[in-house]
């Protein structure tokens, strides 16, 4: 244990019995239980390899930064893949599945700035992270709060308006809701980012509305626009935008991917999509 004390923590989820692996040193009164004070990003492993690795290594850094935290001299890329190919795909025996990774500031200097960093993380497993996921999304619309759009918007930290929303989806048989922006215009769902079709055009969420910076998001639009599959577009979408749609494209970090099938009473086809994701995943 050296001078950070940092902290590993591990799950391996979709098995008979649930096995939590833990250092005895974790404690629960830390800043990120007690005031949400971490941030947290998502590694992917495929095929028994990492993918996209210096992307979401880059995305933690800058969260990192964004929030001020005292960054290890210990936080290079590679020690990251030597992290989880020693602890995760050697030692699960994982081949396939998402890596949630959260740091958090530690309580040990008067100056927040200059306190140590610990993090734990947990992995779930999937037959493909790059796989459209075979349930489509039933989503609507939620009013009674929003988003904001600022600094802190685009990263993954503690977020009152995601738990709200997704109780609010569970209360009304929905499987997530859209969340808008203070100014009414479409942020992002409360796990992912949306991506509407509409012709030979795909309008993705621009950041400064609320939407998720995601690496796994901004490799699938590169894909696309290399590849002239179709015309991306950064747009501010407005509510009404979703009705237009031919098709509806959820890409959540935290999930995966996921085509939408309705919303209110409109529904949507999935089969552009679907062949879109397909070849992306092919290209690794």
């Amino acid at each position: 244990m050296d001078e950070f004390s940092f902290i590993i923590f591990f799950i391996k989820p979709l098995i008979l019995e649930n096995k939590f692996f833990s250092s005895p040193e974790i404690e629960t009164a830390n800043r990120a239980f007690l005031l949400g004070d971490a941030v947290k990003v998502s590694f992917f492993v495929r095929n028994g390899m990492l993918i996209m690795d210096e992307e979401c290594y880059f995305f933690l850094m800058a969260s990192m930064r964004k929030m001020r935290m005292n960054i290890p001299l210990s936080y290079t890329l590679e020690f990251f893949q030597k992290l989880f190919q020693e602890k995760i795909i050697e030692g699960q025996n994982i081949s396939n599945g998402i890596i949630s990774f959260m740091v958090f500031r530690n309580a040990d200097h008067q100056h927040l700035s200059q306190c140590s960093v610990s993090y734990y993380f947990e992995v779930k497993t999937s037959e493909d992270v790059l796989a459209m996921q075979p349930n489509a999304l039933e989503l609507d619309h939620i009013k009674e709060i929003n988003v904001n759009s600022n600094l802190l918007s685009n990263i993954r930290v503690h977020c009152p308006e995601n738990i709200y929303a997704s109780i609010y989806a569970q209360e009304n048989d929905l499987d997530d809701v859209i969340l808008l922006n203070p100014e009414k215009r479409i942020a992002r769902t409360s796990f992912g980012n949306l991506l509407f079709l509409e012709g030979e055009v795909i309008k993705v969420v621009k950041q400064s509305e609320g939407s998720y910076i995601s690496p796994l998001l901004e490799n699938f639009v590169t894909f696309i626009h290399k590849n002239n599959l179709a015309d991306i577009q950064e747009q501010e979408i407005i509510a009404f935008e979703s009705q237009k749609s031919e098709e509806i494209l959820v890409i959540s970090e935290e999930k995966g991917i996921f085509t939408v099938k309705k919303i209110r009473n409109k529904t949507f086809g999935s089969e552009r999509f679907t062949e879109m994701v397909k070849s992306w995943a092919q290209s690794f």
